[in-house]
């Protein structure tokens, strides 16, 4: 969508009306739900401590008047109204869910940035004549269910609800069961069909690198998201008395796949620095102290912003890891193939417009982590708008982001919002 000139001070009316403290309390709050001793947050996708995070939102968003609903498959739609029902809304948000050592930040200030943009629009008096929905999309992180960004991929119809529906955690829970069980918590909402015309997607969300820290810019215009694969490879050989069985006649499947995993590495330094390789799971069986290894698990999460090349890498995962894991047996299961996506340049140079109005110094660079808008990018024009974090300090529970770069980012969020609002 185009947006609409400036109607007088339409933007800077919406960002003056944001509240910083209130903004910052509600991040506070929220990491109450599934807060661990170390200041960070453990909050699994449709878990208890999702579910009371989301409760506290229904109650503030009905305070302000918003109507919720929810989808097939758990994602939540908080909608201010607009002046004409029947247009496509604006999509803004991102998620609740965490990392089990995440941050205070991660996800969360993007939904709560959403809501703190349609309460600023709302102290403005402005009503927008398109409405405005914010959404906190079901199980990004991929922690408690995997892949992940099930929840935005579903609704931008990548994936199918029933596939979503009946993949399992690690205890065997199926996400079906889990969403019941989290839905019987919260008040009774509607629920849709997956999936509707947008006329936009806006997500903000602290950097989770250090560029925006170190060059002093407090507004990243997002120009991309690189390309990911994602793995899993299973090694197996046979499992030996750690005593009796001759080391030569071993087929230790936790050696065969540490020599993989080195063979990989080498194989992605050699590719250049811009490939990302991490093996972040690894499940050994029996897992006994005294049995040779007989099976091995591992998971592969490979990045780079050229698809072409991070595709090529991909597709000798099999081979490399075959050649040195031998004599056990390989198989490497492709899991997801996210291409490099670029979001819509009108609204990252618009974004970069408002940030110059409202003198916050800003840039552009790339996303290098995986967001909820790749999908979105598909269905509808889309755009991201960073803030620093200390360090680029994420995934951590020493994950930090100061007040004030979090207002300034809802600031342009809001002022684009109500922008846009009127296309």
């Amino acid at each position: 969508m185009t947006a609409a000139p400036m109607s007088g001070d339409l933007g800077e009316r919406a960002a003056s009306h944001v509240r910083e403290a209130r903004l910052w309390d509600r991040h506070m709050e929220l990491a109450r739900f599934g807060a661990t001793a170390a200041g960070g947050v453990d909050r699994p996708a449709l878990s208890a401590a999702e579910a009371a995070a989301r409760g506290r939102l229904l109650e503030w968003a009905a305070a302000r008047g918003m109507t919720a609903h929810t989808d097939t498959v758990g994602n939540l739609f908080l909608r201010l109204e607009g002046r004409d029902p029947g247009l496509p809304p604006l999509l803004t948000g991102s998620h609740l869910d965490s990392q089990p050592t995440g941050g205070r930040f991660d996800g969360v200030s993007g939904v709560l940035a959403g809501f703190e943009a349609v309460e600023a629009l709302l102290d403005a008096g402005i009503r927008p004549r398109r409405a405005i929905e914010v959404v906190a999309w079901m199980n990004e992180e991929g922690n408690r269910f995997a892949p992940g960004m099930m929840g935005s991929e579903v609704f931008a119809g990548w994936r199918m609800a029933d596939t979503v529906l009946a993949a399992r955690d690690a205890d065997g829970v199926s996400v079906a069961d889990a969403l019941a069980a989290m839905n019987a918590a919260l008040p009774p909402l509607p629920v849709r069909p997956a999936g509707f015309p947008v006329a936009a997607y806006l997500e903000a969300h602290i950097e989770q690198g250090p560029v925006l820290e170190r060059t002093g810019a407090v507004i990243g215009a997002v120009t991309g998201i690189q390309g990911k694969q994602t793995w899993r490879v299973t090694v197996t050989g046979e499992e030996g008395h750690a005593g009796t069985q001759p080391m030569a006649e071993r087929r230790d499947a936790l050696m065969a796949a540490a020599a993989a995993i080195l063979a990989l590495r080498a194989a992605c330094a050699g590719a250049g620095p811009d490939v990302m390789l991490t093996v972040g799971r690894l499940v050994v069986e029996p897992n006994a102290p005294s049995v040779v290894p007989g099976r091995v698990t591992f998971t592969i999460d490979l990045r780079h912003p050229d698809t072409a090349l991070m595709r090529a890498l991909g597709s000798r995962i099999q081979d490399i890891c075959a050649d040195r894991a031998a004599p056990c047996a390989v198989e490497a299961v492709p899991l997801i193939d996210a291409a490099s996506v670029a979001f819509d340049e009108g609204l990252r140079r618009r974004t970069l417009e408002i940030a110059g109005r409202l003198g916050h110094p800003a840039m552009e660079l790339p996303s290098l982590a995986g967001h909820d808008a790749r999908p979105l990018a598909s269905v509808a024009p889309a755009a991201m708008i960073f803030v620093p974090c200390r360090a680029g300090i994420s995934h951590n529970e020493a994950e930090w982001a100061e007040p004030a770069h979090l207002a300034a980012g809802t600031r342009v969020l809001a002022a684009l919002l109500a922008e846009l609002g009127e296309g």
